[in-house]
């Protein structure tokens, strides 16, 4: 009876240290920077028999430790965006507990304000239930391409030394700021719990992407007296997002500031904010979702990625700088991609030539075939396997372990995909 028991002890202790081996191996797969040691380690996980679906799933959704951090105020911290370094101001509340995911609040500057200023504003108004991010962007270019990488890196920074809720990240902005929230928000929208952009609006070109916002509510407040971005901005967004039939508050607001006259962001306005920021949770897998893509955008969004197009709008790196017909007449590709029912999905699209779906047991039965219409016709029917080194590559390529998909299947339209 020893003997078998200290067998059976003997087999737990490796099993579990098999366990550790195979999360550590994830772990480092997951932070490596450079490529090609990435595709070695994800090349080593592949050849291990305990990496099954199953197991690096359970590794990739098992809580991690959260060692203490500082708490407070700090100003300055580095970010590195392709080769440039950038800077976030950050506030952690001084109960922060790292076994507790706090919400996240990322703020963007109006011009003529940093990351710390504006960090100033919200800290002293917000309670201690939120940590607060505020990246700087030099002439609060928030509609530029750095801008975007920037809000990213900063996400990305800060989730990875503090313990923050993946379903509740909000992204704010004042006056340009706001402007980048409706940019960065609608390309990226299923990262965020919510959207706030204040005093602000939207190029006429741009308008398109708030269809990007049907799973994304937005709050949004205008002073009716703004002189530097007219309330008729925000009314037009508030008619575009009605039309769409999407989630979104608005609060016009008839007060005025003694230095920045209507444009500004009222103390009065703050508690509804911060009370809806309370009642938002991201719709992790949505059954339903819009995407709009100039061809500089072809990324993941959510479940669905528009993979190669027609000629459409190509962006600069300062978006809309340059205007070719294609911009001047919002030429873009969309595709609405919809669970129908049990494994069958419908997606419409335009100007699209190919796309791929990335499919979970959230969303599909990986034990049944799976039927997928493209413009109303059949387009894939047949068996979806799950794999190893799909669910890792997107885990990698994504920086959200709560969004998992060990599956993807690519469709060419109108053709065998």
């Amino acid at each position: 009876m020893l003997a078998s028991g200290l067998l059976s002890a003997s087999i737990v202790s490796s099993s579990e240290d098999d366990s550790q081996s195979l999360r550590l191996l994830i772990t480092e797969y997951l932070e490596e920077t450079d490529g090609t040691k990435a595709d070695a380690v994800l090349t080593d996980i592949l050849k291990r028999p305990d990496a099954d679906v199953h197991a690096v799933e359970d590794s990739l959704l098992r809580d991690r430790v959260y060692t203490d951090q500082p708490r407070g105020v700090h100003s300055g911290v580095p970010i590195a965006v392709r080769g440039r370094f950038f800077g976030y101001a950050l506030y952690v509340p001084s109960g922060y507990q790292p076994a507790t995911a706090y919400p996240l609040v990322l703020c963007l500057h109006g011009a003529g304000f940093t990351g710390e200023a504006y960090l100033d504003r919200w800290q002293s108004r917000l309670n201690e239930q939120y940590i607060l991010a505020c990246p700087t962007m030099p002439m609060g270019n928030w509609w530029t391409r750095d801008a975007a990488d920037v809000v990213l890196a900063t996400l990305r920074d800060v989730q990875a030394r503090y313990h923050i809720d993946p379903d509740r990240i909000f992204l704010t902005g004042m006056s340009n700021g706001g402007i980048g929230v409706y940019l960065i928000g609608s390309h990226y929208a299923p990262l965020f719990a919510g959207l706030a952009p204040m005093a602000s609006g939207l190029d006429d070109v741009l308008m398109p992407f708030l269809a990007n916002l049907r799973q994304t509510p937005v709050y949004m407040i205008h002073g009716v007296h703004d002189q530097v971005m007219p309330v008729e901005l925000s009314r037009t967004i508030a008619k575009e997002l009605t039309r769409l039939g999407y989630p979104f508050t608005y609060r016009e607001h008839d007060r005025t500031h003694p230095v920045a006259g209507g444009h500004y962001f009222p103390r009065e306005e703050l508690p509804d904010l911060v009370a809806w920021f309370d009642k938002q949770r991201r719709p992790r897998f949505p059954s339903h979702l819009t995407v709009v893509r100039d061809a500089t955008h072809l990324l993941p969004f959510g479940w669905v990625r528009i993979d190669s197009t027609t000629r459409i709008a190509a962006f600069s790196d300062n978006l809309v700088d340059r205007r070719d017909d294609t911009i001047i007449h919002r030429v873009y590709a969309s595709l609405d991609a919809k669970i129908a029912g049990l494994n069958r999905i419908e997606v419409n699209t335009q100007r699209v030539q190919r796309y791929s779906l990335f499919l979970n047991q959230e969303l599909i039965d990986f034990s049944k075939p799976v039927t997928v219409l493209t413009n109303g016709r059949v387009s894939y029917e047949g068996s979806v396997t799950a794999s190893v080194e799909t669910l890792l590559r997107e885990a990698r390529r994504r920086h959200d372990h709560a969004l998992l998909f060990p599956a993807v299947l690519t469709i060419s339209v109108d053709s065998t995909p």
